[in-house]
């Protein structure tokens, strides 16, 4: 897991880079690996913003309300077809943790 140290120093990277690319555009002319890196900070950030507390790559974060949905009910989580993404990632880590 990164420090906080990093993730600031990522974000304000990503910042710059975004900022430069407005001026003269140049994300189009970039690799596509360094325009699918950017892409991944980003969501990574917003998915910090939304409350997550893991990136987005891997584990209940990665998958999606359906597939939560189906992991919810093996796992036997009550009023799982009510919640949210954010709450289906909370009670599926933590009922996870607790067994």
């Amino acid at each position: 897991m990164a420090t906080q140290n990093q993730r600031q120093t990522a974000r304000r990277t990503v910042k710059k880079a975004q900022a430069g690319a407005r001026r003269k555009r140049t994300i189009a002319n970039l690799s596509s690996t360094t325009r699918r890196a950017l892409g991944r900070e980003g969501a990574k950030a917003a998915a910090r913003k939304r409350g997550a507390t893991r990136g987005t790559g891997s584990g209940a974060g990665a998958m999606t309300v359906v597939d939560l949905r189906r992991e919810a009910a093996r796992l036997g989580i009550a009023g799982r077809s009510k919640m949210g993404k954010a709450q289906l990632i909370r009670a599926v880590g933590q009922k996870r943790r607790s067994a």
